[in-house]
């Protein structure tokens, strides 16, 4: 269910409301988490290229209800319920990002050498 609502999401958003943002870049879906009685979905969206993020996502959520009209009638013949939609902002690709600045400016030394034992040269035995 949650893979059928965020493909319709994502048509719904390119193609059937378009102008509802705008007619700025529409947000990729990255994930939509629903709950067990399929009575509410939580839709992350990626808004990676705007600065202008939050409000962005104010305004898709302000136009929840319309969103949420338009995907009943595309899942109409699936789903005999269409879910309340939350709209939240999926931030893990600048996290992400942020993780591997920190992990680049890492300073760590090299492994001290291991002393050579008497027996290196023979191969180690499972049982003796």
């Amino acid at each position: 269910m949650a893979s059928l609502l965020q493909q319709e999401l994502a048509q719904v958003l390119q193609r059937d409301l378009p102008h509802l943002l705008g007619g700025g870049l529409v947000p990729s879906i990255s994930a939509v988490q629903i709950s067990p009685d399929l009575g509410v979905a939580r839709v992350y969206l990626s808004l990676l290229l705007g600065a202008d993020a939050p409000a962005r996502l104010a305004l898709i959520q302000e136009h929840t209800k319309d969103i949420r009209h338009a995907l009943g009638k595309r899942i109409r013949n699936q789903a005999r319920v269409v879910p309340e939609l939350t709209f939240l902002h999926d931030d893990s690709a600048a996290q992400a990002t942020h993780m591997d600045q920190v992990l680049s400016q890492l300073v760590i030394p090299p492994a001290p050498p291991e002393e050579p034992t008497e027996d290196a040269d023979e191969r180690p035995r499972l049982f003796k």
